[in-house]
């Protein structure tokens, strides 16, 4: 990569003369040990020493073997452990003075300056006490004669950096914690499997024998706290009910949910579920459990209802590739911050706002997580789900907005018809977008129809309307249940027309990959001959591949990373307890290199081969004279990343180069890349892209109605919505022409190259890394205008 101007790079920074600690303190949360993996290998590279703080600040305290030497072969075969493999502990003492002095002389007996702390809010409040004091910790040990004056003079002060590793999501200031995604998988995948066994259950008396399903996540047995795991999980399921803390249900909820239960049994539904969320209260502040759901269910409707506590499930298990990816980032942007402080730089957070890392002022972050407590406790419910944040706002409003169908008597009568349907290749996610796209079309009052097979099902008049109650159950549903097609529109453009006039169609939503953008552009130009297409276009990229312009993150690549990341680790696990063996692992994403990068990122990969970024003989052969250094490493090749290069002629060269020193083998992981259930941030980002796109479209089918019809010609009325770094963009598809290579199907830019070096950087390859975007201190802000929301990255 070269330098330019307009470019900083991280080799002005050196480590050389500092020493760094990284500590995992509180509840463990998956996905800690690759932000340690991250702090540890950034930190060495940098030329700064790294050491590990065992047991979080009880080991800090006691000193002696806790405080270690952390070595580059030290976190190798971490990244895909859960917990946190340096250990955390609560710890009374370090509460006290007493405590944090013996944890000062600790630190300055080994050159200890800069403090990496992976944590909950008590975990970093505490780290920024320590920073307060230390100046006056030093003084006593100087008094004490503990620590000479030049040792106190050199190590004058501290710098602290934190990461929010906690599964609960609770920290304001960041979009995403390390940790949450897991935890949601976790959920997702006990919910979905009891689902399938409580659905089973349909005999001849069918109320006695439907099952109701109460679920408490992080049940009673934990300290009471806010779960965002709760809202989240709403706003992708089909959920009767919620009880939540930050939305106490009003007087009388016991007979409104019962009556709920009871409307969704008399439309045939197989089962009711209902979360719980530990700390849930009703508005006079009395708990409620999920044994007292459970008993009022029985009591009043007679249904055979079962409690699922799901508990510390929710932090066990190996971290989703979401969380090895964010804990990568983190930890890297971590050791940058720290070689950036100075005396009087405060102590900040690394947090994620939309798909890009941020600085916050730590303390600014504690301070509004703690008012969402205060909020709570003086009753100010709608203030504390603003205080919460953007992400958990949105993901309410969302489960509001299709949890809850309004009677037909309350509907809006729009008289206005959308057709919904996918195109190109499946990616799950599809039908949870659908989903939402239906209940929230039917919401604003719009007839909602489904094309079956993409436009080649359009031309063919596989047409039907869609009711509410017909997309129960697709959130966790893989594939498309539509169907879909490749087949674009240019050639049948009259046959389109005519089924558009038969329906009388008055917008349309696409929800597709590379396909569904030349079909948006092939309708936008028809617009000159036919009238019929003079209407909203909007389309939602979903593609595991990645390759759409306009967005950063399209539904269904989350899942493939997912499956990607699965594989890599039973197949590195195959080769424990053999000789050295490199794998060759192939990916999809045609020419879009993201799969191999970002997958072999999450993975722990060497290298990943990939279209983008040319490469030749020397570098292969480089990348044979590296693997000396490496456990069973894995070499990513992206399936059309080189005419020659191929993931064959590796294979070859690399076997042949190896002879006598290590193995060789190849995996081509083929479609089940596009299969399975939907990650939680599919479910998520497809419900809440496709309910912002149904709203724009009824904002533009209002706009545009005149004289008994609709007609919209601009070129703001045919857009893609997709994810620009911290915000949700409609660019009208005209607009992408220029930043689309059509040849190769990829955009001219992509923001996941600046991911690479990463990669490199931690598996000891020399490199460079463009940290422009890095370094840049912001304060926690509340108010953000709707038309920028960010979406979490999840």
């Amino acid at each position: 990569m070269a330098q330019t101007d307009n470019k900083k790079f991280f080799e002005n920074l050196s480590g050389a003369g500092k020493a760094i600690a990284v500590l995992t303190s509180g509840g463990d949360a998956q996905g800690m040990n690759a932000a340690v993996r991250a702090v540890v290998r950034m930190g060495i590279y940098v030329g700064a020493k790294v050491y590990f703080v065992h047991e979080g600040y009880q080991g800090m305290v006691d000193g002696g073997d806790n405080i270690k030497e952390a070595k580059w072969e030290s976190v190798s075969s971490m990244l895909q452990m859960g917990g946190t493999v340096i250990g955390s502990a609560r710890c009374n003492d370090f509460r006290m003075h007493e405590g944090r002095l013996k944890a000062a002389h600790n630190l300055v007996q080994r050159g200890i300056t800069n403090l990496c702390v992976i944590g909950g809010d008590g975990s970093l409040t505490g780290a920024n006490l320590f920073r307060k004091e230390w100046s006056g910790l030093l003084a006593e040990l100087v008094q004490q004669g503990l620590i000479d004056e030049e040792a106190s003079q050199k190590y004058s002060a501290l710098h602290i950096v934190g990461m929010v590793g906690s599964i609960d999501n609770d920290f304001c200031g960041t979009d995403m914690t390390i940790g949450t995604d897991s935890a949601l998988h976790r959920i997702i995948e006990v919910v979905d499997a009891i689902m399938t066994t409580a659905q089973s259950y349909f005999g001849l008396d069918w109320l006695k024998n439907m099952i109701g399903m109460v679920f408490a996540l992080n049940g009673e047995m934990m300290l009471p706290t806010v779960k965002q795991d709760a809202v989240f999980y709403l706003s992708v399921c089909a959920s009767d009910w919620v009880l939540i803390p930050e939305m106490p249900p009003e007087d009388g909820w016991e007979e409104k949910m019962c009556q709920k239960l009871s409307a969704t049994r008399s439309r045939g539904s197989r089962l009711n579920i209902i979360i719980v969320a530990e700390g849930a209260t009703d508005r006079h502040g009395k708990a409620i459990t999920s044994s007292i759901v459970k008993d009022l269910v029985v009591q009043r409707l007679g249904f055979d209802t079962r409690v699922t506590i799901l508990g510390h499930v929710q932090r066990g298990g190996t971290p989703s590739a979401f969380d090895r990816i964010l804990a990568s980032r983190m930890g890297v942007e971590a050791v940058l911050a720290l070689l950036e402080t100075t005396a009087n730089t405060p102590a900040c957070v690394v947090s994620l706002c939309g798909n890009q890392s941020v600085q916050l002022p730590l303390m600014e972050c504690v301070q509004m997580t703690q008012q969402v407590q205060k909020a709570m406790d003086e009753k100010r419910f709608e203030e504390a789900v603003r205080l919460r944040g953007r992400s958990f706002e949105n993901n309410l409003k969302t489960y509001k907005l299709l949890a809850h169908r309004k009677p037909e008597s309350e509907l809006p009568n729009s008289n206005f018809n959308v057709a919904v349907l996918n195109v190109g290749a499946p990616a799950a996610g599809m039908n949870a977008a659908v989903r939402s796209a239906v209940r929230v079309g039917i919401s604003e009052g719009h007839k909602m129809f489904a094309v079956s097979d993409g436009f080649e099902g359009f031309y063919k008049g596989q047409i039907k309307e869609i009711k509410w109650a017909d997309v129960g159950g697709w959130t966790g549903q893989g594939g498309s249940l539509l169907g879909t097609k490749r087949t674009l529109p240019a050639k049948h453009i009259d046959k389109i027309a005519e089924q558009m006039r038969k329906y009388n169609i008055n917008a349309l939503l696409v929800i597709g990959g590379f396909e569904a953008l030349e079909c948006l552009l092939q309708l936008y130009e028809a617009r000159s001959s036919y009238e019929e297409f003079c209407i909203p276009l909007c389309m939602l990229p979903a593609t595991i591949s990645n390759n759409v312009p306009g967005t950063n993150l399209s539904i269904g690549a989350d899942t493939a990373l997912n499956a990607i990341v699965e594989t890599c680790d039973r197949i590195k696990q195959s080769a424990s307890g053999t000789k050295h063996r490199v794998f060759i692992i192939e990916t999809m994403g045609g020419y879009c290199g993201y799969l191999a990068s970002v997958g072999g990122l999450a993975a722990g990969a060497d290298a990943a081969y990939i279209f983008e970024e040319p490469f030749d003989i020397r570098e292969l052969q480089s990348n044979v004279e590296h693997l000396t250094e490496t456990i069973h490493p894995c070499f990513y090749v992206n399936e059309n990343s080189n005419e020659n290069y191929t993931t064959d002629f590796i294979y070859q060269l690399y076997s042949e180069e190896g002879k006598g020193v290590f193995d060789c083998r190849k995996n081509v992981l083929g479609h089940m890349q596009q299969g399975g259930a939907p990650s939680p941030f599919d479910r998520n980002f497809g419900t809440k892209i496709a309910a912002k796109a149904m709203q724009w479209i009824s904002k533009k089918l209002n706009e545009s109605y005149r004289k008994g019809r609709v007609f919209a010609n601009t070129e703001d009325s045919a857009c893609l919505l997709g994810m620009r770094q911290r915000a949700m963009v409609f660019q009208p598809v005209v607009q992408l022409r220029d930043e689309t290579d059509f040849v190769h199907r990829i955009p001219k830019e992509q923001w996941w190259l600046k991911l690479r070096p990463l990669m490199k950087i931690l598996a000891k390859y020399k490199t460079s890394y463009d940290i422009s975007d890095s370094g840049q201190l912001e304060h926690v802000v509340l108010n953000h205008p709707k038309e920028s929301e960010a979406m979490a990255a999840i």
